[in-house]
């Protein structure tokens, strides 16, 4: 028999990058009395690894709950980037209903666009949150239009159209039902109400077979790996006996034991021994589970159906360093090492592939885009790991016979007197302009269609160009017949002659050549790229050279030598930088470019061949 469980509500807080779903949740977290009042709690509770923090913004889906009055609500907090899209797709089939934060000045945003359809795909309700009211330049009024026309553009139900508008600033934890009362409001009363009143309870038979739906897979090197998910129907025992099956996996199906169950509490996680319809569950004790897997009872395994994640669009190789320097400043420098790494991350990303190559020092790993590898390799730096990374290639796809690559919507807004030179960029990298409207604050937005690879190396060159003031958003448009060759880098690069410690002197007379990525002190090695070259072509320069010492002196020649500024290359700016035959050199302390080839004289056989 089916019944609803009034006492629980089961919620997903998405939105736009940087519009204040993470803060959302801190107030939410506050207001309903998880902390105690002498509690010292940082802001942005919710993004707990270091990256999340420095970045600001949320990478990996987290659960936590809080309650109001008698119920429980279960929220989720989802990623904004569209890079960590498959973590948003899994996360509202765990859900009854969403959140949608927009920002009162900015609106509806290109991944505003995305995460709601996929909320609205899945009848889900949403209640929409207008955020940053308190913004000297909010405009309340007329981002609640464009949501609407965002909601008729999405074919959204009669039922979604009439969704509750809430007006907030979460900063100050507040809440209204009108614009104009949001920061007199004392508290976020109001959206507590609208979630209880407007997302519906969850329901389920609890007399029927077990069946939980596995959407998230943390992991933890006590336990392993932990499947979290919302129990559809039944109820779920510790010490219970249970088989795991898959929807898309005919041939699955394990028999496992429950041996420790989890529900969550504020931000705990608390062992329980028994949980039922609704309740989103932790289930340790099972070793071989993953992402759209079903657990059910033994005598009636039926898979509940999931969505397949969407492929990846982008890949890198990963290989083990082999420089001169390597094994200097990591712990962990083996392939053994590298693969039991990335197998490792397969764990808890499901958007991610990881293939090996023709040689055993090398793994083909493939992503969502640039920012889903950069934080795994950002990631891995960290943890202590050395490993060198290609160029990124996009993943080509043949379709009815015809080579097929992945497409991206890009989104700008830039300044009027930019508009020209993005045209003319995003032109020549085979862009295709399919909109172009003024937007807010004298700027103008601009939407092509353009092929991933023409992005690849495109987001510094952009800052660049519209010196500092354009914002580029991106999001993944499916997949259309080869647009032809994108001509690669436009300069060349700067290669260091010789292994040494590089001096005053040398760098003097090779910055007249281009920009350099180094200073006086680093130590360099031959075939180390150390620099932009101002021309097409690579060039050797020799920055460990020394002034010859001479008896004769002459006036102003020992006049102080005055180095430009040199250009700091980080993460992102490397991969977008290199070159085909370049790779990044990623160690815990440094970052290097480098050629492939080192040995000068094997590379210019290689290149004239």
């Amino acid at each position: 028999m089916i019944t609803k469980r009034d006492d629980v509500r089961n919620i997903a807080i998405i939105a736009h990058v940087d519009h204040g779903k993470t803060t959302l949740v801190d107030e939410l977290l506050k207001q309903s009395g998880t902390f105690r009042s002498n509690q010292v709690v940082r802001e942005r509770i919710m993004d707990s690894g270091d990256i999340e923090r420095e970045r600001g913004i949320t990478i990996l889906s987290k659960n936590t709950s809080v309650y109001y009055g008698d119920t429980k609500i279960n929220i989720v907090d989802t990623p904004g980037h569209a890079d960590f899209g498959g973590e948003v797709e899994r996360i509202l089939k765990m859900v009854d209903g969403v959140i949608l934060v927009v920002d009162a000045y900015e609106g509806p945003m290109p991944q505003t666009k995305f995460v709601l359809k996929n909320a609205l795909d899945l009848k889900l309700p949403v209640v929409v949150c207008v955020n940053k009211i308190d913004r000297p330049e909010a405009r309340p009024n007329e981002v609640v239009d464009e949501i609407l026309e965002l909601f008729m553009e999405l074919d959204a139900t009669e039922q979604q159209l009439d969704a509750p508008f809430v007006f907030a600033s979460a900063k100050a934890g507040k809440a209204a039902m009108k614009p104009e009362d949001a920061m007199q409001a004392e508290d976020m009363k109001c959206l507590f109400d609208t979630i209880i009143d407007y997302i519906p309870a969850p329901e389920g038979d609890e007399e029927a077979s077990l069946q939980i739906l596995i959407t998230t897979i943390d992991y933890n090197d006590y336990v392993g790996r932990i499947g979290i998910g919302k129990v559809e129907n039944g109820t779920v025992k510790v010490n219970q006996d249970a088989c795991v099956v898959n929807y898309h996996d005919s041939e699955k199906n394990e028999k496992v034991k429950i041996t420790r169950l989890y529900e969550f509490e504020g931000l705990e996680k608390i062992e329980v021994k028994e949980s039922t319809v609704g309740a989103i569950v932790a289930i340790s004790g099972i070793s071989n589970i993953h992402i759209g897997d079903t657990v059910c009872s033994v005598d009636n395994p039926v898979p509940i159906e999931v969505n397949k994640i969407s492929e990846p669009t982008i890949s890198m190789t990963f290989c083990v360093n082999d420089s001169p320097f390597a094994g200097q400043e990591g712990k962990f420098v083996t392939s053994r090492h590298l693969r039991d790494r990335l197998q490792r991350e397969l764990n808890t990303d499901v958007s991610l592939r990881v293939e090996d190559t023709d040689s055993p020092d090398a793994f083909k790993v493939s992503g969502r885009g640039e920012l889903h590898l950069s934080i795994l390799i950002e990631t891995m730096r960290r943890e202590g790991y050395e490993f060198q990374v290609s160029r990124p290639e996009v993943l080509y796809k043949e379709i009815d016979g015809k080579k097929c690559e992945p497409m991206e919507l890009a989104i700008i807004d830039v300044p009027e007197e930019f508009v020209g030179n993005v045209i003319e960029k995003l032109g020549k990298r085979k862009g295709e302009m399919i909109n172009m409207a003024p937007s807010k604050g004298g700027y103008t937005r601009l939407e092509f269609n353009i092929p991933a690879r023409g992005l690849i190396g495109y987001r510094n060159e952009f800052l660049t160009d519209t010196k500092g003031n354009g914002i580029l958003n991106q999001s993944f448009n499916g997949y259309e017949p080869y647009k032809g060759d994108i001509a690669s880098r436009s300069q060349g690069s700067l290669v260091a002659f010789e292994t040494g410690e590089a001096v005053t002197y040398g760098l003097f007379n090779a910055q007249e050549r281009g920009e350099l990525f180094i200073g006086a002190g680093f130590k360099v090695y031959s075939g180390m790229v150390v620099g932009r070259n101002s021309r097409t072509n690579d060039m050797e320069v020799n920055v460990c050279k020394k002034k010859q010492l001479t008896n004769t002196r002459a006036s102003g020649s020992d006049d102080a030598l005055k180095l430009t500024p040199y250009t700091e290359m980080s993460l992102e700016k490397s991969i977008e930088f290199i070159a085909e035959d370049e790779l990044v050199e990623v160690t815990p302390e440094n970052l290097r470019i480098r050629k492939k080839i080192l040995d000068p004289v094997l590379r210019k056989k290689a290149n004239r061949n």
